[in-house]
């Protein structure tokens, strides 16, 4: 055996061994680290490239897709950005910018061997802004390209929160959550216990908290803070004044996205479902999808819909 047929037997060998798991090193301004990615499954035709929400969060919240997409045929790959989950953490401020996280999801295209024959991206939530980002500077690699729960302008986002969410929430939570944002006290339990009690369980995933998915409890307890607060701020409630997404609008910009996608809103999600709708209708070739009963989270808490009709576009791509 050729020392080459040896290294690939063995690479081979260490790839089954760890269960598809794998870890790809990224260049960086500030070094190379490595970030970790697991592939499920084996098809030539579409492979999935999942983009979890946060920024910061993990991608532990899409194992539910493991009741499903094997059963169809579909290959995906799990994937924890730089500073999440399992992958590499730096220290580096300068890293957690939009700009340098879709230099990222390209080089992990790459050294995945994905291209226009089979490169699907599914972004979620601050995922969705990653992916769509991506699909304008890289958007000929992909075949496909799925937007799910999240607006393509964050000013927009912002206001559907202030205009249309807050105000239903109960006045005194909201007075008491404005409060110690104000007071820069939003990482104490208190805070956390109002918008769990409230917000988040109005709009972030519509069941009892202490029935929320195992999945979903560890990307949640996993969430980077020193890479969600800066670039979003202290919750999902708006964004903060001085979250660095805040001005980052790309509506206009969704005519130039030439691959078949699929938006995926929600009626009590966190962002507006008329506006990913209308979303749908810029893109040259979108397509929508409404979960009826689910939140920012509805591949669980509609779970039947967002599943059917994931799995119905990404075999029309085939």
């Amino acid at each position: 055996m050729t020392d080459l047929a040896r290294y690939l037997d063995n690479s081979a060998r260490s790839d089954r061994l760890s269960g598809g798991a794998r870890r790809i090193p990224i260049d960086t301004p500030a070094g190379t680290f490595s970030v970790w990615t697991k592939r499920v499954g084996n098809d030539p035709d579409v492979r999935v490239l999942f983009l979890h929400g946060g920024p910061g969060a993990t991608s532990e919240y899409f194992e539910c897709f493991d009741s499903y997409l094997p059963a169809a045929g579909i290959e995906y790959v799990y994937y924890d950005q730089l500073g999440s989950g399992r992958s590499d953490v730096p220290e580096e401020p300068s890293l957690w910018v939009l700009e340098r996280f879709v230099d990222e999801v390209e080089q992990v295209r790459v050294a995945l061997g994905l291209d226009t024959s089979n490169f699907v991206l599914l972004g979620h939530s601050w995922g969705g802004i990653l992916a769509t980002e991506y699909a304008l500077h890289h958007g000929q690699h992909l075949k496909g390209l799925v937007i799910s729960n999240m607006m393509a302008s964050c000013p927009e986002y912002d206001l559907y929160a202030n205009e249309v969410l807050i105000p239903r929430l109960d006045p005194a939570v909201v007075t008491e959550a404005r409060a110690l944002e104000a007071a820069g006290d939003t990482e104490s339990g208190r805070y956390e216990e109002l918008l769990m009690g409230s917000y988040y369980l109005e709009h972030t995933l519509r069941m009892p908290l202490d029935a929320w998915p195992d999945p979903v409890v560890r990307a949640f307890a996993h969430i980077n803070r020193r890479i969600y607060v800066p670039m979003q701020g202290p919750s999902e409630m708006g964004m903060a004044s001085d979250a660095s997404l805040k001005t980052w609008d790309r509506f206009e910009d969704l005519a130039g996205i030439a691959v078949p996608t699929l938006v995926i809103g929600a009626t009590h999600d966190t962002m507006d479902p008329v506006y990913m709708e209308r979303m749908a209708r810029k893109l040259p070739r979108g397509q929508f999808l409404l979960c009826s009963e689910g939140s920012h989270m509805c591949m669980y808490d509609d779970q039947a819909t967002y599943i059917d009709g994931l799995v119905e576009f990404l075999v029309s791509l085939k």
